[in-house]
């Protein structure tokens, strides 16, 4: 695994200064979507810490290590940008890690609640590992995910980018092969009306807590 510049060739930007963000931005910023999540080590963003922000646009593999020390520098921007579109698998989820250190997220697509809209009634799960699968047969491995710990030295084996990067990078596909689908079957309005209930609530909850 590379760091820095040098992993361009092989499509993976492990970036650990600010030369490093300044050129994930460039790059994803032209993007008409942008696959995120977020690695922490707990389910509540109050007592969690938040350990690395990942982004994708199904090619580029970008993970920002927190825990190191770095910053996100202009992938706040990023975040930010409307023309944007940042798509994450429980967004609330992440806005709630990502308000919680003050980074505001516009244009959302929330790929779990897309697929809990084309599979209502049908007793199929909507986690993302289930989601990928049904759609690329994709099989994620998650036992790394135990070491995300308070315990955690922080510092990133070629494992753990891997395990990180592995979710994100398949979101853009995922949300372009969800929204023809509820195109086709007519959800699409249903699927606007929830995502915008569920970030009106995350934002409502990042700013009881940041008071």
């Amino acid at each position: 695994m590379l760091s820095g510049l040098e992993s361009i060739a092989v499509n993976v930007l492990i970036a650990r200064s600010s030369q490093d963000t300044d050129l994930a931005y460039s790059r994803l910023s032209l993007s008409e979507a942008v696959g995120c999540d977020t690695e922490t080590s707990s389910l509540n963003s109050r007592y969690g810490k938040l350990f690395s922000v990942q982004f994708s646009d199904g090619e580029f593999n970008v993970l920002v290590p927190l825990s190191e020390g770095v910053g996100l520098g202009r992938l706040k921007d990023l975040l930010a940008d409307p023309a944007v579109i940042k798509i994450f698998h429980n967004a609330k989820f992440d806005i709630d890690f990502l308000g919680a250190v003050g980074i505001t997220i516009a244009n959302v697509f929330d790929t779990m609640l897309a697929e809990r809209v084309l599979t209502r009634g049908a007793n199929q799960s909507a986690s993302l590992a289930e989601t990928l699968y049904r759609y690329f047969a994709v099989d994620l491995e998650k036992s790394h995910r135990a070491k995300f710990n308070k315990s955690w030295d922080g510092v990133w084996t070629d494992e753990l980018v891997d395990y990180a990067l592995s979710d994100v990078t398949h979101l853009p596909a995922l949300m372009r092969e969800q929204q023809s689908w509820m195109e086709k079957l007519g959800l699409s309005g249903e699927y606007a009306e929830l995502i915008a209930k569920h970030l009106a609530f995350a934002r409502m909850v990042a700013e009881g807590d940041r008071q």
